[in-house]
């Protein structure tokens, strides 16, 4: 690794950046980043490639009839579990090709003899890009992770967007007041939605340079970089390193691996304790039924975290 320290233009002089310039830089790759980021997700009612995750509930168990007497709660059946699996998050990654580095193309630095030099593009990486990834993918949800996702209970979060009405996690629990003896047979999955869980992406917050590094032109004459110039090899080298990088700094959402947590816990709840809600009723002279109904109380079976990581 190389972090070089650039240089910029004073008073008729040439000097390093000090550490709050450099920050300003990476911000700006950040909100460029944030602007047109290279791995994406969507969500749609099935089709995903992140991890399947699972909601579970108690649904009632077979109803039982008889001509004679009610069928006893030893031959009924149970209440028993439904599960169903969510895999609605699509991650795609871009396919980028970055700046061609001429020799030319970064930032200027003094190098260990005094003299100017170009950084190279792994320079430039480890400046810049790294730093900057590094703070996209904390588990901070603030304007400095603009681009990436988080999940929440809502469908409106201060400083995101909503990436789709359809909730990527729907928690379920049997629904108990729906069922009745004079009901039976009764159906045997009615549930009801406890929570809803949505995606969401960070908005990312502009930034304007009030410094700016120096290039050497095919002249050999020392120029700033323009806010626009600086800003699009930024966005270059961010996409194409989020997207697939060979340094560690890619981009990767999961439920299921490393990480760090970004925005709700997802919760798949479901009743507990309960030993099968028996119940009764006579339909006709000849007509005796019986089945029984979820009943416990609400306990959560699973959580799912929603994770982003640099990889």
């Amino acid at each position: 690794m190389a972090v070089r320290t650039p240089l910029y233009y004073v008073s008729g002089n040439l000097r390093e950046m000090d550490g709050t310039m450099i920050t300003a830089i990476r911000n700006v790759a950040i909100y460029e980043y944030s602007r047109n980021p290279s791995v994406t997700l969507s969500v749609s009612g099935s089709g995903g490639n992140l991890t399947s995750i699972n909601d579970t509930r108690l649904q009632a168990g077979a109803s039982l009839t008889n001509v004679s007497a009610f069928p006893s709660e030893a031959t009924t059946a149970e209440p028993n579990i439904v599960a169903v699996s969510y895999q609605r998050i699509l991650k795609t990654a871009a396919t980028v090709t970055a700046t061609v580095d001429t020799g030319k193309t970064f930032p200027l630095y003094y190098n260990s003899s005094g003299n100017l030099q170009h950084m190279n593009a792994t320079d430039f990486i480890d400046t810049f890009i790294t730093p900057a990834i590094t703070t996209l993918t904390s588990g901070s949800t603030t304007t400095a992770q603009g681009g990436t996702y988080l999940v929440s209970t809502s469908t409106s979060v201060a400083g995101a967007t909503l990436v789709s009405a359809t909730p990527i996690f729907v928690d379920t629990r049997a629904d108990t007041s729906l069922y009745s003896a004079a009901g039976i047979p009764e159906d045997l999955d009615q549930p009801q939605t406890i929570t809803n869980y949505y995606l969401h992406q960070i908005i990312g917050a502009e930034i304007t340079l009030v410094n700016f590094p120096l290039y050497a032109d095919s002249n050999n004459n020392i120029k700033e970089y323009s806010q626009a110039e600086i800003a699009s090899i930024l966005s270059d080298y961010m996409r194409r390193e989020a997207a697939t990088s060979v340094l560690g700094n890619s981009i990767d959402y999961n439920f299921d691996g490393t990480g760090t947590a970004r925005g709700s816990s997802i919760a798949n709840t479901i009743l507990v304790g309960g030993a099968g809600n028996y119940q009764t009723f006579q339909a006709g002279a000849d007509d005796y039924r019986a089945q029984e109904f979820p009943d416990g109380s609400p306990s959560t079976a699973a959580t799912y975290v929603f994770k982003i990581n640099k990889v």
